[in-house]
């Protein structure tokens, strides 16, 4: 187990430095407005999961809460919202997803709801080709008002990093090959893709669209 969150851990920080580098090096997006209701917490719920992948909520969900942290929000720790939503009978996700904003508003005290369903996860096989894809998307609740601040959809795939080379076809059926026993023998082969996924939608700029929050030193919205 402490293997496993060891190496998980080295891996998401490994990516993050990738994907900053590869922000740094492209052109910087137009900065996003905050939002006009100043939220300063998030309350995550646990991902509905509609890919085949019975492993894909709670290897998505563990990795949610840091760059939203590192986007300026305070999130309630997600082991805390698991527990409290078993606590009021709501174990299941799809019951999380249909309390009301106001019963969660009551529940947990936050300023939004983070909504997220993981709606591809694992490996694709092709005949050229074969990958770990996760694909996933969020909606952004104000639980004061029940309006949608903000949604978005963020994909990230094994393949990406092999796009880069050009191949033949004979090196294009060994890697894909390759990649099929690599997926075959690594349990956790789709952990990365969840974890620059996640850091793909929830982040903000120059890597995501979500506005800065009142914790960040960029945030240009009220104190």
């Amino acid at each position: 187990m402490m293997r496993s969150n060891f190496l998980r851990a080295c891996c998401f920080f490994a990516l993050l430095t990738a994907l900053f580098l590869t922000g740094c090096a492209t052109r910087q997006r137009q900065e996003p407005a905050p939002f006009k209701t100043r939220p300063r917490s998030i309350v995550v719920l646990p991902p509905l999961n509609e890919s085949t992948d019975t492993r894909a909520v709670y290897s998505f969900y563990s990795y949610v809460t840091f760059p939203l942290a590192e986007a300026g929000y305070y999130v309630l720790p997600v082991t805390l919202v698991e527990e409290t939503f078993r606590q009021n009978g709501l174990a299941n996700p799809g019951d999380a997803h249909q309390a009301s904003p106001a019963k969660l508003r009551e529940i947990f005290g936050a300023d939004t709801a983070l909504y997220l369903a993981v709606e591809r996860y694992g490996a694709s096989y092709r005949v050229i080709e074969s990958a770990d894809i996760v694909t996933a998307r969020g909606k952004l609740l104000d639980l004061r008002t029940g309006e949608t601040l903000w949604e978005r959809r963020a994909t990230a795939s094994s393949a990406e990093e092999r796009s880069q080379h050009n191949q033949g076809l004979i090196g294009m059926l060994v890697s894909a090959v390759v990649q099929q026993i690599v997926s075959n023998l690594q349990e956790d082969s789709s952990e990365q893709q969840a974890a620059k996924a996640s850091y793909r939608l929830l982040s903000a700029n120059p890597i995501g669209t979500l506005p800065y929050g009142p914790r960040s030193p960029k945030y240009k919205g009220e104190p």
